[in-house]
């Protein structure tokens, strides 16, 4: 019975332990998944003639038109992920990029559905994982909203 505590307390030492990493592991987290939104975003922004005709004819986005698509995952890609690195509203910046790497997927599964795309489809699978637990557990303390009115009221 005294090995059982003996591992009880041990196993509630490490939790305490690692517990001090978790806004790190959230700020982490924030910033990786954040970089190829924010790269995509930007790339189609600067090019936006081939973004357009990419719409046009490569990506098959449903319910809306090629240009209004382009606009919105331009958009998408830039705001959101810009919420997530500034840990400002970052909840709602996980879901949105949530919205768009979901919509990435269904928009171009004719190729990511293939045979030989499995780890691309596993990238987007990754980045969706890394999106909820942002969505679940917040920003952490390492977040801009940490310090909104808001913020503090909820310390």
């Amino acid at each position: 019975m005294q090995s059982l505590a003996f591992f009880a307390d041990w196993n509630t030492q490490l939790s305490r332990a690692l517990d001090s990493f978790r806004s790190l592991l959230l700020l982490g987290t924030r910033i990786w998944v954040s970089w190829p939104f924010l790269k995509s975003g930007w790339l189609k922004l600067t090019q936006w003639d081939v973004t357009v005709e990419l719409f046009r004819y490569e990506y098959q986005v449903p319910l809306l038109s090629p240009p209004v698509a382009a606009v919105a995952a331009t958009l998408g890609e830039l705001l959101f992920p810009a919420l997530l690195v500034a840990g400002f509203c970052t909840r709602v910046g996980a879901l949105g990029l949530f919205a768009v790497n979901l919509l990435a997927v269904i928009s171009y599964w004719h190729v990511l559905g293939r045979d030989g795309y499995e780890a691309a489809l596993g990238q987007h699978m990754l980045w969706g994982f890394m999106l909820a637990v942002i969505a679940i557990f917040g920003g952490g303390a390492f977040a801009l909203e940490r310090w909104t009115v808001h913020g503090r009221q909820q310390r």
